[in-house]
């Protein structure tokens, strides 16, 4: 019984900060992001895009940024070549979601929670800066390796990351451990 009922907790935990999180961020995309007209990018994606530039100079390649008028995305250049899109996808703000999500349903005590929550926030945050500057770097020299770059290889890095920040809080601090 008491099994079922920690499952139980956990899916409502889950769950309900999942579909909390999402609907604020819906909300602020909803607000902040033009999909039609003149299109422009909700502003955590341009702030994306524009760390990564920054980045990009500073590993000696010369990039710039702008947003793209087909579609809500900004256009990313190495080198006068255009090399990727940054869409809201690419973000990391979903992944946050779901980063925050669990570690709230396995949650600890609120400063350790909480902490922990910044700090995983705020290191997947950073890795998918450097994720897509690595990526953007791969296209340049490389673009025949798009596909595998792109669909399987990135996606693994952050991915992976959420992964073991989720292992380590779930053998080092969640309530479930004790």
């Amino acid at each position: 019984m008491k099994s079922n009922k920690t499952v139980v907790l956990f899916l409502i935990k889950f769950f309900g900060t999942y579909m909390l999180l999402f609907f604020m961020y819906s909300m602020y995309l909803n607000k902040t992001q033009k999909t039609s007209g003149l299109l422009s990018c909700a502003p955590i994606t341009n702030t994306v895009a524009k760390q990564t530039k920054f980045l990009l100079n500073n590993l000696g390649y010369t990039s710039e940024i702008e947003q793209h008028t087909e579609e809500v995305s900004v256009k990313l250049f190495v080198n006068d070549k255009f090399v990727s899109r940054v869409i809201e996808g690419c973000n990391s703000i979903s992944i946050i979601i779901l980063f925050i999500s669990f570690i709230i349903a396995f949650s600890s005590g609120f400063i350790t929670t909480f902490l922990y929550i910044i700090f995983g926030s705020l290191l997947i945050y950073f890795s998918n800066i450097f994720r897509i500057a690595i990526i953007s770097i791969a296209l340049y020299k490389y673009p025949q390796y798009q596909e595998i770059l792109h669909n399987i290889i990135f996606p693994l890095i952050i991915y992976g990351i959420t992964f073991i920040l989720w292992f380590i809080w779930v053998q080092k601090f969640s309530r479930l451990k004790k």
